[in-house]
This record gives C-alpha cells, sequence and structure tokens, in this order.
C-alpha cells in the first residue's frame, strides 16, 4: 500500500460548453514532501468550498489501478496521474476492502477513511466529455475522501500502515451500491446509518429511505 504520486493545484478557469468556470480539479504530481493540514495539503485549494473541502474532503485519493480501465474506456485521452482531481494517486487500496472509518498513517500524518468521490460537473469540464459523470459513476471506480486525524508531511513513496479496520463500518463499494443500482438496499442502509464514522450528511441522505415504504431486502 503505498502514495504512487502526490498531486495538488490552485483554483483555476477553464471553459466548458462556453462557460468560463473555476475549478482546482487540474492536480499536477510534486516531487517535495508537503504539509497535509486538517482541510488540505500545503498548495492545494478548492475552488468551490460549498461542495468540496471540508474535514471530511481533506484529501482525495483514488486507486492507480483504475488507470488502466480508463486507458481503455477513454484512449484518445492522455491520462497522467492526478488525471482525476486526486490529490493521492494510491497503490493496493480499492473500494471494495476499504471500509468507512479505517485508519492509516502516512508519513507523518494519520488519516481515516471517511466517504466514496460523487462528481459534480467540473469532472465532465475537465475531461470535455457530457457522460464522464455517468461514466464514473457506473464505473463504480470513485476513489475515496480522507479525513485528517493528525498532521503532518507526506511525499510521493510513502507507504500507507494500517492503524486500525473497521470492519463493520460500511465499505466505500458498499455506498457506491446504494448511490447506484442499489438506492434501496435495507442491509447496506442500516450498515450506513450505523457506521458512526459516516459524514452527516450523507447520513441525513441515506435515513429518509429506511423510513421509505418501498424499501426492499
Amino acid at each position: 500500500m503505498r502514495l504512487i504520486s502526490l498531486n495538488v493545484a490552485r483554483p483555476q478557469l477553464t471553459i466548458y460548453n462556453g462557460v468560463t468556470i473555476k475549478t482546482g480539479i487540474f492536480k499536477k504530481p510534486v516531487n517535495e514532501r508537503i504539509a497535509l493540514r486538517t482541510l488540505n495539503l500545503d498548495g492545494d485549494r478548492q475552488a468551490d468550498l460549498s461542495v468540496h473541502g471540508g474535514p471530511n474532503k481533506a484529501v482525495y485519493a483514488y486507486p492507480s489501478e483504475h488507470y488502466e480501465f480508463w486507458r481503455k474506456e477513454l484512449p484518445e485521452t492522455t491520462l497522467a496521474w492526478g488525471a482525476f482531481g486526486e490529490n493521492f494517486t494510491i497503490q493496493g487500496l480499492a473500494e471494495e476492502k476499504l471500509h468507512v472509518g479505517d485508519r492509516f498513517g502516512i508519513g507523518s500524518a494519520k488519516i481515516m477513511v471517511r466517504q466514496p468521490r460523487m462528481p459534480c460537473y467540473k469532472l465532465a469540464a475537465k475531461f470535455q466529455r457530457s457522460d464522464m459523470i455517468e461514466r464514473f459513476l457506473r464505473s463504480g471506480r470513485s476513489g475515496f475522501y480522507l479525513s485528517v486525524e493528525r498532521e503532518g508531511d507526506v511525499g510521493a513513496g510513502d507507504s500507507f500502515d494500517l492503524l486500525s479496520r473497521n470492519s463493520e463500518g460500511i465499505t466505500i463499494a458498499e455506498m457506491n451500491r446504494l448511490f447506484v443500482g442499489e438506492k434501496y438496499n435495507r442491509d447496506l442502509l442500516q450498515k450506513a446509518v450505523a457506521t458512526p464514522e459516516l459524514p452527516e450528511d450523507w447520513r441525513d441522505y441515506f435515513l429518509p429511505r429506511l423510513k421509505d415504504r418501498a424499501v426492499t431486502l
């Protein structure tokens, strides 16, 4: 389990569908070690703090293993590390095996798995493809957000050391299933809301479904 590439960016202007937007999605790899703080990495910023950033979205991680899939899906697109707007391009950590609440050490920092990435229109703007959000969601290759439990410094090549596994918590892959395809899976909904480390906005999103009469096993 290793950090393959460390990627940051300041917000910049880009044009999508004839409209100028501001976004921090154009991440680029950096070689030096960087301070990982409660809200982000030094040198990295989000453009719209109403939907991006915050303690439960301090760092976005994306498995390097997914790049092979996307290179086949998007053969005309050059995909360098950071292409999906991730801060951490990682190896050996996948959505299926990661639970909300799992804790890792990396460099001198400590981090916690918090939630999957649900893309906004800026992912479509990054790739200049109107179908990119649907493709991304359908793929199940969401990556995941991390909170910073202890600030420290990190750099490419650092290993992820498992500190604790929240084995009863919902996995990132299961949360993706609840968002796409299995929205009313009662077992998964109950598992999600019973995970203490689940961000409250996700809990508020899932709870009404448990009260819906249409919920099925």
